[in-house]
């Protein structure tokens, strides 16, 4: 049993190891939220200029992506209300000890040629949990203006903010904007 573990993680690591790189165009990636606010209303904000680095390969369906999410790049419209929930405050982002978050993905998962969904783990507040990003849409393509490849996607997931230790509120959904250039 242990050889067929051990030789089936062998065979996926080599898959995403021959996978196309390509680096997270800052410009077109961005992670947005969107969290209810006392029952009232709905507070949105995001998340921009993620730096980080996607594998893929189409034909062999695997990939990887690995996301760092600055907090210093958070933005609701209102910079008051920014600098309250980066703060030091007990139950919110807390950006001076925790200065960023990361996404690394387990697994893409296929249905057919298309990216179904990622599963991974967001790393917030220093604690780890388990998230997956269903795609809304996911392509490749040659961008003109670049003369490269490029691979992005449309993501969505729900997460219980509670678990990373937030103090409110107990769902928030995530939209996350992907696109990068092959290296």
């Amino acid at each position: 049993m242990k050889k067929l573990l051990a030789a089936t993680l062998l065979f996926s690591t080599i898959g995403v190891a021959n996978a196309a790189t390509y680096t997270i165009d800052p410009h077109h990636t961005n992670a947005r939220f969107a969290a209810d606010h006392n029952e009232t209303s709905t507070n949105i904000g995001g998340f921009f200029m993620l730096e980080g680095k996607v594998q893929f390969d189409a034909a062999k369906k695997t990939g990887a992506v690995d996301i760092t999410i600055p907090m210093s790049k958070m933005n609701t419209g209102n910079p008051d209300f920014d600098k309250h929930i980066l703060g030091e405050h007990p139950g919110f982002f807390d950006a001076i000890k925790f200065p960023e978050m990361r996404f690394v993905s387990k697994q893409f998962v296929f249905d057919g040629d298309k990216v179904k969904f990622i599963t991974g783990e967001l790393t917030m507040l220093g604690q780890t949990k388990p998230v997956t990003l269903t795609a809304t849409k996911f392509n490749c393509y040659h961008n003109k203006m670049a003369n490269k490849e490029a691979c992005g996607g449309d993501f969505k997931a729900k997460i219980n903010p509670t678990e990373w230790g937030f103090k409110a509120p107990a769902e928030a959904k995530i939209k996350i904007q992907i696109e990068a250039f092959k290296d």
